[in-house]
């Protein structure tokens, strides 16, 4: 039996259809206002508590210094080695305070932790967004067991949307090609749903935050 329509017919109805507006079902429903009740807790309080709750480690620091502290000690009490950083900014903050095991070649493959900076820290998920055009790029944040983030309270944000607006604020039309969020350590429940973590990524994640006026 042949086709009553042609493919090509078919086709042009679809765009047709397509062309014409639909109007929404519920008109009267608000759907740009916020759905979370807005809370009395700061910024960095709220992060840390969600972020603790997937596991994560969370390290408030003074200053940079209370930071290479912090950071020689977790250090010495895991028995690291190897602490690879690309970022310039870090390593030299690293450097100032005598820190000697963070390497910056390009080998990973025996690194026991990769430290890198992030674009924003989600406050109500507990999330860190990570991006390509950080000088990390996408493997260190990835491929050593242990990720170590470096971050500074001023890149606190409420919300994902926030992370994002101020993502395009600051690259323009040239968003990186990868942008990315870590929320706690790798995990997956797929085996029997038994929470195994480092399944695909770090199976620890720190974040250092630094207060804003070290930067």
């Amino acid at each position: 039996m042949k086709d009553k329509f042609s493919k090509g017919e078919v086709l042009a109805r679809i765009r047709s259809a397509l062309l014409q507006p639909t109007p929404m079902p519920f008109p009267q429903i608000d759907n740009r206002s916020n759905v979370y009740a807005p809370s009395d807790e700061s910024l960095d309080v709220r992060f840390a508590a969600e972020f603790t709750k997937l596991q994560g480690q969370f390290l408030y620091c003074e200053d940079h210094k209370d930071f290479v502290t912090q950071l020689k000690n977790l250090t010495e009490e895991r028995k690291w080695n190897h602490l690879f950083c690309w970022e310039s900014r870090i390593t030299e903050v690293l450097k100032r305070y005598d820190f000697r095991k963070v390497r910056i070649g390009q080998d990973i493959r025996m690194a026991d932790a990769g430290i890198t900076a992030c674009e924003a820290l989600v406050a109500r998920t507990g999330s860190v967004l990570l991006s390509s055009r950080l000088a990390s790029g996408r493997s260190l944040s990835i491929f050593p067991p242990v990720h170590v983030v470096v971050a500074y309270s001023d890149q606190l944000v409420e919300d994902i949307e926030e992370a994002l607006s101020n993502l395009t604020t600051k690259y323009g039309s040239s968003l990186p090609s990868m942008i990315s969020l870590v929320t706690g350590p790798s995990r997956t429940a797929d085996i029997e749903k038994t929470l195994v973590l480092g399944a695909h990524g770090p199976k620890e994640v720190y974040v250092f935050l630094i207060d804003k006026a070290s930067r």
